[in-house]
This record gives structure tokens, C-alpha cells and sequence, in this order.
């Protein structure tokens, strides 16, 4: 939690999630965040079914342009999902959620395996040292497609399965898509 809101303070960026105070009794820790009045991108994807290739570029040109400040800071956020997308008013993306977070120096790699199975990235779930940017990149690349998709590229309720599909690489590229969006 500590880390979290050191990680917090230090960001300022508008697609991320902007932190105002910190409110401390004896037994809680609030945190007084900006609005997303939008709510999840899970949520607007599972309501639009998919998005258009228009409206999925200008989202993940946000969301690449968050995760750059991030890594420009020296933070790998190791939990991008859909779900941890918000909209504000404007539909503009806000990336919340920094409990997973981690600092590291430039050059140095990360090893604790964290974030949730299906947005993870090959060399974590393999048990290798990551980088924290490549781990942020590959699960941004996942929410593109589910953003263009309306689905994950990887799925299976059987975790081996998943791993072993991440692993390998699979996944079905829909015949909707153009080329540029492949």
C-alpha cells in the first residue's frame, strides 16, 4: 500500500489516474482519487460487443502514451487490463490500480510473476526475470485485441492450458480485422 501511494504521488499524467489527498485515522488509509464517470473499459467493450478499429486506436494511443510516462519514471505497472482502464467523461482512458506496481532502474530486470493470467506476458508466466516494460507492452497488446476483438487472445479455464497457449504464441486473428489492425 505504501509503495502504491509513493507511486501515486509521483504521476502526473492525464491518462492516469490523478491522486488528490490522503485522509489517515487510526485504523484506515483513504485515498481521494480523480472521477472516472465512463467506469471500466471491460465494461464499455462487454457493452459495444467490440470497438471499431477507429475507436480502439485513439484508446491505445492513450494507453501507450500512459504506460510511456510510466516507464519514462521508472515504473512498470505489471496489471493493465481492461479493468483497470477507466473513462472519464470524455471517454478519455485513465490507468488506475498501482498495487502491483513495482520501481526499477533502467537495465534492471524484475522476477516477481503478478497480474492476472490472461494479460500475462510469456517470460513471467515462465518463471524468467522480466523487464517491467516488456511485461506492460505485451499486456497492452492483449487489451488491443480484446478492445478489437470483444474477446481475450488467450483464454482456457484450465491454467496450464492458458499458459501453454501464451507460451506457444496462439491465437486466432478474426477475419474482420484489417490489415493494419493485424
Amino acid at each position: 500500500m505504501l509503495r502504491e501511494i509513493k507511486i501515486l504521488k509521483s504521476l502526473d499524467h492525464p491518462n492516469i489516474v490523478k491522486l488528490y489527498e490522503i485522509i489517515e485515522n487510526t485504523d484506515r488509509i483513504y485515498l481521494i482519487m480523480e472521477f472516472a464517470a465512463g467506469g471500466e473499459l471491460f465494461e464499455f467493450i462487454v457493452k459495444k460487443d467490440k470497438l471499431s478499429e477507429r475507436e480502439a486506436c485513439q484508446m491505445y494511443l492513450q494507453i501507450v502514451d500512459g504506460i510511456e510516462y510510466l516507464h519514462a519514471k521508472g515504473i512498470a505497472h505489471r496489471d493493465l487490463k481492461p479493468e483497470n482502464l477507466l473513462l472519464d467523461h470524455n471517454q478519455q482512458i485513465k490507468i488506475v490500480d498501482f498495487g502491483l506496481s513495482n520501481l526499477y532502474q533502467p537495465g534492471e530486470t524484475l522476477l516477481t510473476a503478478c497480474g492476472s493470467p490472461c494479460y500475462a506476458a510469456p517470460e513471467m508466466i515462465a518463471g524468467r526475470r522480466y523487464n517491467g516494460v516488456d511485461v506492460d507492452i505485451w499486456s497492452s497488446g492483449v487489451t488491443l485485441y480484446a478492445m478489437l476483438v470483444g474477446y481475450l487472445p488467450f483464454e482456457d479455464p484450465d491454467t496450464a492450458i492458458l499458459y501453454k497457449k501464451i507460451l506457444l504464441g496462439e491465437f486466432e486473428i478474426p477475419g474482420h480485422l484489417s490489415p493494419k489492425a493485424v
